[in-house]
């Protein structure tokens, strides 16, 4: 019985609640029973409510405002009203807003059951529908944050972790790691994934804009504001607000950001009524906030309001275990999009992708793998082009530099090799493919051929 569909019936008529109720429990449902809709109105809060059965005639609240209170508490509820001769017209409206079927008085019991039948399997077949839409959307989101390194993972178990929450969230990480992915996941896997997910970068918009983009604006508020406009927090009322680049925001917008996020209101530009808005906040940004803090161009207070949990992306550099499946993800979707037959890509060029240093991250090897499509004339990607910029900035954070060696003159040029690999494997702190991205040579070559210098 524990398992069994449950049904909350409202009626002010004492004999027909009596006698409806003895029908349905004994065809095996839960029954739980309101004399008027303000008491149908706890009941609507009981788990594992499936169906509410109610009178359109009831005192104080209605028939038909129980039915949009509990289409809008409960979506997934389905409901039956009871007319007497005369309503139908009413009824016809309540399956206008919502109601699944009405049933005319006097109640008979095979028509009541029937109906009800129906009723609790359209509600099984709509809950399971939204569940699977459900687990679709939350595994899209977070496939699409490809990589399985340790360094993802543990983003991904995070995003799984926090996403259910109401909290604040911070994404921190360099251009092109997949802040904004990051930011999808988290919606898509959160409560409030039906509703609004609104995005703002707050480095596109000229600062003399923002404040209207995020709060809107009344008529007149400025030269062109010809029309009153909601902003970015009241389109994202109920739903989740994106603010990526917040760190390029003015300490004096700022001010007004923590407001909003203190206590929930706000006043659009140029008005001077208090609205409310209900936001789930992800910020985003690549900037050295505490660094921000320190020089004073951005609050600390605001910075611990919207750092509640803090996502660090790590820079693709850090995970090159994941460039093999990422750069055979791009070449599949280039190639199906502009209709060549590439299919793979020859091993040294595959050591090409690993040694080099991604300072654009992903963003930049989707740039690499889409030039590679697009110019090679074989089914295999046997070169890839670095953008010149990308090629000539400084080896990344994590490959030392400076030092030097001396060879005397007459050394044998193996031997002198050997030497500088094994100084700069040293450098290296026995980094193999470190070591080979500073000396320029394929990573494959320095496991075949120095596999043992430096030991």
């Amino acid at each position: 019985m524990a398992d069994a569909p449950q049904i909350l019936l409202v009626d002010d008529d004492e004999r027909l609640r009596r006698a409806a109720s003895k029908v349905l429990a004994a065809e095996g449902y839960q029954v739980a029973v309101a004399a008027s809709g303000t008491e149908a109105l706890a009941g609507l809060k009981q788990p594992g409510l499936a169906l509410v059965i109610s009178d359109l005639r009831l005192p104080g609240l209605d028939g038909l405002a129980l039915l949009k209170q509990a289409r809008e508490l409960l979506p997934d509820v389905e409901v039956v009203m009871i007319t007497g001769h005369g309503s139908v017209e009413k009824a016809v409206e309540a399956m206008r807003l919502g109601a699944y079927d009405f049933i005319q008085k006097p109640v008979d019991s095979a028509a009541l059951l029937k109906t009800v039948a129906k009723a609790l399997e359209k509600q099984r077949l709509t809950c399971e529908n939204r569940q699977l839409r459900r687990q679709l959307r939350q595994q899209r989101g977070l496939e699409a944050l490809m990589g399985d390194s340790p360094a993802m993972q543990a983003v991904k178990q995070l995003i799984r972790q926090i996403a259910p929450t109401n909290v604040n969230v911070l994404i921190q990480g360099e251009s092109g790691t997949g802040k904004e992915i990051v930011a999808d996941a988290v919606h898509d896997l959160s409560a409030h994934r039906d509703r609004s997910f609104v995005k703002i970068s707050c480095a596109a918009i000229p600062e003399t804009l923002l404040e209207s983009e995020l709060f809107g604006h009344e008529r007149g508020a400025f030269t062109g504001a010809s029309a009153a406009r909601s902003g970015k927090f009241e389109l994202a009322d109920g739903g989740t607000l994106l603010l990526d680049e917040i760190a390029e925001m003015t300490p004096p917008l700022q001010a007004k950001l923590l407001r909003v996020l203190q206590d929930g209101r706000f006043q659009r530009l140029g008005g001077s009524k208090d609205l409310h808005a209900n936001v789930r906040l992800l910020s985003a940004t690549h900037a050295d906030i505490p660094n921000a803090i320190a020089v004073e161009k951005f609050r600390q207070d605001l910075y611990y309001r919207i750092n509640t949990v803090q996502i660090v992306l790590p820079p693709l550099r850090e995970r090159r275990d994941d460039i093999p499946l990422l750069a055979g993800h791009f070449l599949r979707r280039f190639a199906g999009t502009m209709g060549k037959d590439v299919r793979a890509i020859a091993p040294d060029a595959f050591e090409q992708l690993l040694a080099h240093a991604w300072p654009g991250n992903v963003r930049e090897l989707n740039n690499v793998m889409q030039r590679a499509v697009a110019l090679t004339e074989h089914d295999t990607i046997r070169n890839f082009a670095f953008a010149p910029a990308a090629r000539h900035n400084p080896a990344s954070a994590d490959v030392p530099d400076g030092g030097s060696i001396s060879v005397p003159i007459g050394t044998r040029v193996d031997e002198a090799t050997k030497r500088l690999v094994q100084a700069t494997l040293q450098r290296c702190a026995g980094n193999k493919l470190k070591a080979a991205r500073m000396l320029g040579i394929p990573p494959r070559t320095m496991y075949r051929r120095f596999s043992d210098s430096g030991e």
